[in-house]
């Protein structure tokens, strides 16, 4: 194996690095926010002289034993290269300040890699290319002669037919205790990759300690196994975020921006993000603001990880409302047209860009998901307590509707289902975009703790939407419209048993059995072109069998539900060398407009059309760029079937 180096995005760090070899001792002047100077003050300055009292003794906690000071290790590896995040507790100033990373190789233990620990964050990086993802190893991060922490970089699962995601978010600072539970199931399931969709903490102004309490809590199952986490709103500081590309907020976080100071939000990005594979464009927004949206690659499931929030526009100023906050809208007259303003942003045409880069490239790839923060809907009516009643909530990506609508074109032209987080409500539903039912699925996870602001999918009439899911055991499944006029159709959601969950300190109520809280489960059959969704509550016991999951669940669709169009008719039936399971892409030659790539199974395929005109079909063995069949038409249907040679 060839020995990596480290690479780091930031000159300025490198130099941090150097310079600040006593890092206990950084006065408030020195730090990177001195404008903040209380941010991350738990580890910073002289840490260790402070004796945390009250509610935030748990603080006390970083004062680790000196072998203990290597907290936990994140890692992923694509296209060759593996990248890993190491994360320390604060370090003494006389201590050495680099931590180092080793792999067993034939039967030894080897040191690969070296790299300074960061002085705001106390994260080390590791980057090692030519990586060989056919093998297990077993690996250990060190600091000093004694502190360690070992797991196992898994291969690279493509010999598994079934590859297995669990989908977790919303850790809520009200329970500071041990995630037992959540360990114990996930490490019976065994995924195959873990996705923490966000607010891994919420403890605004003291990410670091929050982020080291986050891995102790769950470090038994993210020591051997690759894993996405990518930062919430409560992450970098703020209740809600509309990032508006970067920019620093004029009246409070509603009007869009960052409201922490930009280096705070670099810190908290680069400890949760720096692991995942290079950014698709790595380019800075606005104040040197980073990027990490990007693609992993894991068994052959290809998933494209967004940034719901990075581009989004804010409310404040551009919608009007009947409350103090401009992104809650509760009146009974709404025109939700009139806030879908020209202008507004949701992904960026970057992040679109990106997805339809993305959508066409099958490499490796038998199924495509997309992983983000928060849903393209507003699939929830009742929000903290049941009096709070919304028309629309605007944190939600059902908000800006256009922009909404452009991001799941751009997600089903690659058949892809989407996994969320954010909501504190486990949902399934389909989006309808010009029709009902003809986008892409979303599985949003429950809360992993959620007895502070329980929601409910609850419609005011108490009544199903149109064609009910068959068999389901909820009530209120089916057709329906959102607060912002989208089209969901509900397949599934997992209520709170409570009326009322809201509490503002640890004593005010005693929780129910059901808050509504848990984790997800994803299952990508490859083989079947299949997606099982499973949904677990917290206290529950994963080995005793699906009698355990949320009334509603497990749900199964094939990939192709993933496009839900209705077909006016079809082209000619494409027909493939035995063995061969091409890409296909069909394309309007009218408009240019890219319908679909996909990867097929069998032996022949007949492409789906949407309207009458002319198309051309494109073919290749992980691109569509080999063959080419132009001026087809669904006229052409009963013709001779096309044997496809390329």
């Amino acid at each position: 194996m060839k020995k990596g180096s480290l690479l780091f995005r930031s000159p300025r760090w490198i130099l941090a690095g150097a310079l600040l070899a006593f890092v206990g001792s950084i006065s408030a002047s020195e730090l990177p926010w001195p404008e903040r100077p209380g941010l991350d003050s738990a580890v910073v300055g002289e840490w260790w002289e402070i004796e945390h009292e009250g509610n935030n003794a748990w603080l006390n906690g970083l004062k680790v034993p000196r072998d203990e000071v290597v907290a936990f290790a994140l890692y992923t590896h694509h296209r060759g290269v593996l990248k890993m995040t190491s994360q320390l507790y604060p370090l003494y100033p006389d201590e050495d300040q680099s931590a180092r990373l080793e792999l067993k190789l034939y039967g030894k233990w080897t040191e690969v890699a070296s790299a300074p620990v960061m002085p705001f964050g106390w994260s080390a990086h590791f980057r090692l290319e030519n990586w060989n993802s056919g093998e297990d190893f077993q690996y250990r991060v060190r600091h000093g002669e004694k502190a360690v922490f070992e797991g196992t970089i898994r291969k690279d699962p493509v010999d598994k037919d079934e590859i297995v995601v669990a989908s977790l978010s919303c850790n809520a600072k009200f329970d500071r205790g041990d995630r037992d539970e959540y360990v114990r199931n996930l490490k019976y399931h065994d995924p195959d990759l873990l996705f923490f969709a966000g607010d891994q903490t919420y403890d605004h102004a003291q990410h670091t300690a929050g982020w080291l309490l986050f891995g102790k809590q769950f470090k038994e199952v993210l020591r051997d196994r690759p894993v996405v986490t990518i930062p919430d709103d409560h992450d970098v500081g703020q209740a809600n975020l509309w990032g508006e590309g970067g920019i620093a907020p004029t009246d409070g976080a509603p009007s869009g921006g960052y409201a922490y100071p930009v280096e705070y939000v670099k810190m908290v990005e680069r400890c949760q993000t720096w692991h995942l594979p290079d950014p698709f464009d790595p380019t800075p927004i606005a104040r040197g603001i980073g990027v990490y949206y990007t693609s992993l690659n894991v068994g052959g499931i290809d998933f494209a990880i967004l940034e719901d929030r990075k581009f989004k526009s804010g409310p404040k100023g551009k919608v009007s409302s009947d409350t103090k906050r401009p992104d809650h809208i509760v009146g009974s007259y709404f025109d939700p047209s009139e806030i879908d303003l020209p202008g507004l942003v949701l992904l960026g045409e970057r992040q679109l860009e990106f997805l339809d880069s993305w959508s066409q490239d099958w490499t490796h790839t038998e199924i495509k998901c997309v992983l983000s923060q928060t849903n393209f809907a507003g699939a929830v009516h009742l929000h903290g307590y049941h009096r709070n009643r919304l028309r629309a909530d605007l944190d939600s990506n059902g908000w800006p509707q256009t922009g909404r609508n452009a991001a799941l074109r751009a997600i089903r032209r690659g058949l892809a289902c989407h996994l969320a987080g954010d909501q504190h409500l486990a949902v399934v539903t389909q989006h309808g975009i010009d029709a009902y039912r003809d986008g892409p699925f979303t599985f949003v996870n429950p809360a992993i703790v959620n007895e502070i602001y329980g929601r409910w999918w609850w419609p005011l009439d108490e009544e199903p939407g149109d064609r009910p899911i068959p068999g389901s055991p909820l009530p209120w499944t089916g057709d329906y419209r959102d607060g912002l006029d989208n089209r969901i159709t509900m397949y599934a959601y997992a209520n709170p048993e409570s009326d009322n969950l809201y509490r503002r300190d640890d004593n005010d109520v005693v929780p129910p059995d059901n808050t509504g809280d848990g984790y997800a489960i994803a299952r990508f059959i490859k083989s079947e072109q299949r997606i099982v969704f499973e949904c677990w509550p917290g206290k529950s016991n994963a080995s005793l069998g699906d009698s355990e999951q949320y009334p509603g669940w497990p749900i199964a669709i094939d990939m192709e539900q993933n496009d839900g169009r209705s077909p006016v008719g079809h082209l000619p039936k494409l027909k493939f060398a035995d063995g061969q399971r091409p890409v296909v892409q069909v394309v309007n030659e009218n408009s240019g407009e890219v319908l679909y790539t996909r990867r097929v199974s069998g032996s022949s395929f007949q492409p789906p059309v949407y309207a009458n005109g002319k198309y051309t079909v494109k073919v290749g063995d992980d691109l569509p760029d080999q063959a080419l069949y132009s001026g087809l038409s669904i006229d052409d249907e009963s013709a001779n079937e096309i044997v496809v040679e390329y």
